[in-house]
C-alpha cells in the first residue's frame, strides 16, 4: 500500500471514479432509442417547474450526487488553497449533472429538468461541505484503519473499492444468491438446461459457493494478518447477505426478504464457508490461483443454470416505479464484477507464479 497520507485520498480517487461511472450509467440507462427531437440540449434550463414530481424524487436527486460531492472533494484535497477542492467539486458536479440532463433530451424515456439540475447541484455543494468538514477526521480515521486491518500491498485500494462495488451484486433480484457475471442477458442467450428443483438447487449451491471463496480469499488478500481476515470475510459476506435482504424486503416486499434462503443458497454458503477456512491456510500464490479460477467457475456455472421462475417474478415487479433504472445499475455491476476483479488480482499478484 502507499504511505499512510496517500493512501486515503487514493481511495477516494476510485471511489469517486466509481461513483461518476454509475452516476452516468444510471442517468443514461437503458441507452437505447435515441432520436433527435428538434428540441435544443439545453431548453430545459428555461424550463417551466415540472408537473410531476414527488419529495422523494428530489430527495433521491440530492442524494445520488452527494456521495460524489463527498468523494471528489476527499480525492482533490492536495490541491493548493483551503477552498479549491470543494469549490471544483461542486462545479463538477453541477457541470456533470448539466451534461447528463442536455444528453437526456436525446433519450425518449428520459426527461430533461432544470429542477433535477438543481438538486443533484445541491447534493453536489452538501457532499462537498461535508468533506471540508469532516476531512481531516475522516483521513485520520481511514489511514488508521487501514494500519491495522489492510495489508501493505500495491493497489490495495483498489481492492477496497472493488468490494465496496460488489455490494451491489446481491442487490439484483434476478441473480441467484452472490451470483456474478451472467451476460445472457446482452447476447439473448438462455440456458439450455430445463428448470428442475433437484438439480437447480444444486447448481445454486455451487454458484454460492465458489463466489463465497473467490470474495472471501479477496477479502484475505487484503487482510494484513490470518486472523485479522478470518474476522473480516465472514463479516464482509454477512454484509452481502443483510444487503440481499433489506434489498429484498424494500424493493420487492417484506414478505419476499428472506426468499433467498433456499437450499441451495444454504449449502453454498456452508460449502463455500468450509472451503475458504481451509484455502485461507494455503501460500498467496495457491490462494490467487484459487481465486481465479472460483471466478471462472462461477461465473460460467451462472450463465450454464436455467432460468428461475422466483427470479422472472422478483424482477418484474421490482422493474416497476423509481427502481427502473436502479435495476439496470446492479444489473450492470452483477454482471461485469468478475472482470473488474481481474486486474486487482493481476496487479497484485506474487512476483513468482
Amino acid at each position: 500500500m502507499n504511505d499512510n497520507s496517500r493512501a486515503p485520498i487514493i481511495l477516494a480517487r476510485y471511489l469517486a471514479l466509481v461513483w461518476f461511472g454509475l452516476i452516468v450509467y444510471a442517468s443514461l440507462h437503458p441507452f437505447t432509442g435515441w432520436r433527435d427531437t428538434g428540441v435544443s440540449p439545453i431548453a430545459y434550463l428555461g424550463g417551466a417547474w415540472p408537473r410531476y414530481w414527488t419529495t422523494f424524487d428530489l430527495l433521491a436527486n440530492i442524494a445520488v450526487y452527494l456521495p460524489l460531492g463527498f468523494f471528489l472533494t476527499l480525492a482533490l484535497r492536495r490541491l493548493p488553497g483551503r477552498l479549491t477542492a470543494p469549490f471544483l467539486t461542486i462545479v463538477c458536479c453541477a457541470l456533470v449533472s448539466g451534461s447528463l440532463e442536455a444528453i437526456q433530451t436525446w433519450l425518449p424515456s428520459r426527461v430533461a429538468s432544470n429542477l433535477d439540475l438543481a438538486c443533484n447541484a445541491i447534493g453536489g455543494l452538501v457532499g462537498a461541505l461535508w468533506a471540508q468538514w469532516a476531512g481531516p477526521r475522516f483521513f485520520v480515521r481511514i489511514a488508521t484503519l487501514e494500519q491495522r486491518l489492510i495489508a501493505p500491498i500495491p493497489h490495495a485500494e483498489m481492492g477496497l473499492t472493488l468490494l465496496a462495488l460488489w455490494l451491489m451484486v446481491p442487490l439484483s433480484p434476478e441473480t441467484l444468491l452472490f451470483g456474478a457475471g451472467d451476460f445472457r442477458h446482452w447476447h439473448n442467450f438462455s440456458s439450455a438446461l430445463p428448470f428442475a428443483a433437484d438439480s437447480f438447487a444444486a447448481i445454486e449451491a455451487g454458484i454460492t459457493a465458489l463466489n463465497v471463496l473467490a470474495v472471501g480469499l479477496i477479502v484475505r488478500q487484503l487482510s494484513v494478518r490470518l486472523l485479522i481476515a478470518w474476522l473480516l470475510a465472514p463479516l464482509f459476506l454477512f454484509l452481502g447477505l443483510v444487503v440481499r435482504t433489506l434489498g429484498a424486503a424494500v424493493l420487492i416486499g417484506p414478505g419476499e426478504a428472506f426468499a433467498w434462503l433456499t437450499t441451495g443458497a444454504y449449502n453454498g454458503l456452508l460449502a463455500g464457508g468450509l472451503l475458504l477456512a481451509v484455502a485461507m491456510l494455503l501460500p498467496a500464490r495457491t490462494r490467487l490461483i484459487i481465486t481465479l479460477l472460483a471466478l471462472a467457475a462461477g461465473t460460467a456455472l451462472v450463465n450454464l443454470a436455467p432460468d428461475n421462475p422466483y427470479s422472472l417474478a422478483a424482477l418484474a415487479t421490482w422493474r416497476q416505479g423509481h427502481f427502473l433504472n436502479f435495476n439496470g445499475l446492479t444489473r450492470l455491476v452483477a454482471t461485469l464484477w468478475p472482470l473488474l476483479a481481474l486486474p486487482f488480482l493481476l496487479l497484485t499478484r506474487p512476483r513468482r507464479l
